[in-house]
Formats: structure tokens, sequence, C-alpha cells
């Protein structure tokens, strides 16, 4: 059985699903709340909508709630959240694990993501992978960027500018901190 549920953050209704083994998928807000509500039922269209949620899925909706509101400072929420990843290609599980620990506020290109995962031709796949993340924003595709400083691309709604207002929340939150987060085009 999958569980549905759709909840308000800073930048709009986002959504999630989970089953016995974890979060099986999550999504950033769409243009409005029924469009973000049918989007996750087109995904999942077996799940049940609830408002009842088991404390661990609950902490995932405050966490990402957090992330979204620019209240978060570190990945540690996001970390603890077990995800059922289960259904993805192994490559695709690879790329997602390794986005999962780029910190905070931080940046990595698509091939030094690739380079981390011992496969340094292979930035393009990992560009395809990172392009259907099930799990945005707990899996921080948005801090993954072509060469340099291009932001690439955000296959999220807004898309780029998505992508952009995440990295500025994300630096913010972390101003503090040292880290690496590429010159973007804020």
């Amino acid at each position: 059985m999958i569980w549905l549920h759709g909840f308000d953050t800073a930048l709009g209704r986002c959504g999630i699903a989970w089953n016995e083994r974890g979060v099986c998928g999550s999504q950033l807000p769409e243009a409005t709340p029924n469009l973000s509500r049918d989007r996750l039922r087109q995904r999942f269209p077996a799940g049940r909508e609830t408002d009842q949620l088991p404390p661990v899925i609950a902490a995932a909706v405050r966490a990402v709630q957090r992330l979204l509101s620019g209240q978060l400072n570190d990945d540690q929420e996001l970390l603890a959240i077990v995800l059922d990843d289960s259904a993805l290609p192994e490559f695709q599980r690879q790329v997602l694990a390794q986005t999962r620990l780029i910190p905070l506020g931080q940046t990595l290109s698509y091939g030094e993501l690739a380079a981390q995962l011992g496969q340094p031709g292979a930035a393009r796949a990992v560009g395809q992978a990172e392009g259907h993340n099930p799990f945005a924003p707990i899996v921080p595709c948005h801090r993954v960027l072509a060469r340099g400083s291009a932001a690439g691309g955000f296959s999220a709604h807004g898309g780029l500018h998505t992508k952009l207002a995440l990295l500025r929340l994300e630096a913010r939150a972390t101003a503090d901190r040292p880290g690496r987060q590429a010159e973007l085009p804020f």
C-alpha cells in the first residue's frame, strides 16, 4: 500500500508518498495546489490520500517545510528520512545516494558527482538520473550544476527559477559556514 499526503510549504504545496519501507516519492510544488495533488496522484495512481501521518513521515514533512523556508541549517533531518528506492535502476540509486551527501549550501557539478561515483565520463548520465529524481527536495538534485557556474536545468515546476530559489535559500541558511557553492547568477 502507498499513502499520499499534500502539505504546505513557503514555496507552495508539496507532496509525499510512502509505503511500509519508507518514502517512495516526494515532490516540489506545481503551479497550483490542485496541480500538485494531481501530479502526486499521477505518479502514484493506486495511492490512498491521508492526513494520518506516521511519526517518521511527519518528521519528513517538517524537514521539507524547514528546508523550503530557509530554516534548515544542516542536512541531518533530511538524511534521517528513509527512502524506498527499490524501484529505481542501480545507477540512479547510486547517483541519488551520492547526491544526498552534498552538504546544505554547497554544490557539485554533474562531472564532479560522476567522478565521485568512479565514473568520470558519466556526467550526462548523472544529469539524466538527477532529472528523474523521484525524491526532490529530500534528495537535493538542485545542488548539482552543469560545468562551472552554469546552473544547468531543473525538471520541477518553475525550472531554473525554482533551482536558483532553492540554492539562494540554502546559501542564506548556511551563510556563516564555509562551504563550496559555485558562483551563481543570483
